[in-house]
């Protein structure tokens, strides 16, 4: 599961939204929050309200949604946080001793391990992170409330400070994965994911914010929530439609005797949206759908729209 950024022309500028988007590119879930940078704080409450569906495996995001204690509130209640480290050299490796235990050595990465994590403060305060863990699972608190207490006026409280040495750890666990430099299966997972939650807002922008009726001018939440939720569903409704034709166009390539690489079908995305036109009004009137799909047009007709560069993806 990937989190997209908010939808900065969609919404008024006091309004932001958080939408969380599958390996298949489909949203599963949305939020409108404040207009405030501090959009880390909206994470786990975006996360822990996605319903009945299946928990994912894997959570990337971007810089802008990371920090020490939503990496320790993410790994306590057992989510695999892979956020993407753009500034690499701004990471610090951390080293752990448990007091009374003699630890081996860092191999490697023993010149570069000098920082230490505090485990005193992890130690002192688990059963009351155990605590937060399950007034957050059971919707006692809300987790944006929590992380402001936690990190009020920039002084961490201590129980927030055991947070955030506690995602101290998970983050030195998964650093020398994004550094690794003969396996670099970390990277060629986490940043495509990450590179997708940025783009989803650019689809929903170019499809649904083409007309000054569409960009929101409601202040009320739940309108803004309604606005939202058929956003989301017509985003949808874009990936599928264009994923079903991109397949198609596949199949006939390779009927045709072209050769199509796997890795080139694996660049292909289906957030492409100018041929898309959504002015208009638009009634709809139960029918029964009509059988099998448009035939595909002609690659070397003239006329046809280029809309490469729609969301960072190669043709």
């Amino acid at each position: 599961m990937h989190l997209a950024r908010h939808l900065t022309r969609y919404h008024a500028p006091t309004r932001k939204c958080t939408s969380p988007v599958n390996d298949q590119v489909a949203g599963i879930g949305q939020m409108v929050v404040p207009g405030t940078p501090r959009n880390c704080l909206h994470v786990l409450d975006v996360l822990l309200n996605l319903g009945s569906g299946v928990k994912p495996e894997l959570v990337a995001t971007d810089n802008a949604l990371y920090s020490d204690m939503v990496f320790g509130l993410l790994k306590i209640l057992g989510y695999n946080f892979s956020p993407w480290f753009r500034d690499l050299d701004e990471q610090r490796f951390r080293r752990a001793t448990m007091p009374g235990v003699v630890t081996g050595t860092y191999g490697p990465l023993e010149d570069i391990a000098r920082n230490r994590v505090n485990l005193n403060k992890v130690v002192t305060h688990w059963p009351d992170m155990l605590r937060v863990a399950g007034s957050l699972v059971t919707d006692q608190v809300r987790a944006y409330d929590l992380l402001r207490m936690f990190g009020r006026e920039k002084r961490p409280t201590p129980l927030g400070q055991a947070f955030a040495e506690y995602g101290r750890i998970a983050e030195t666990l998964r650093l020398p994965a994004v550094v690794d430099p003969v396996d670099g299966a970390y990277r060629c997972q986490v940043r495509p994911a990450a590179h997708r939650a940025g783009v989803l807002p650019q689809a929903g922008e170019g499809t649904c914010a083409t007309t000054s009726a569409a960009r929101s001018t409601r202040r009320t939440g739940r309108r803004v929530e309604d606005q939202l939720g058929a956003l989301g569903l017509v985003l949808n409704a874009v990936v599928l439609w264009t994923t079903k034709y991109i397949d198609a166009a596949v199949a006939q390539l390779r009927a045709e005797g072209h050769e199509i690489r796997d890795e080139d079908i694996a660049r292909l995305s289906p957030l492409k949206h100018k041929n898309l036109n959504v002015l208009g009004r638009y009634s709809f009137i139960a029918s029964v759908p009509a059988a099998g799909a448009r035939s595909l047009r002609d690659p070397d007709a003239t006329g046809l729209d280029d809309d490469k560069g729609d969301d960072g993806a190669e043709e």
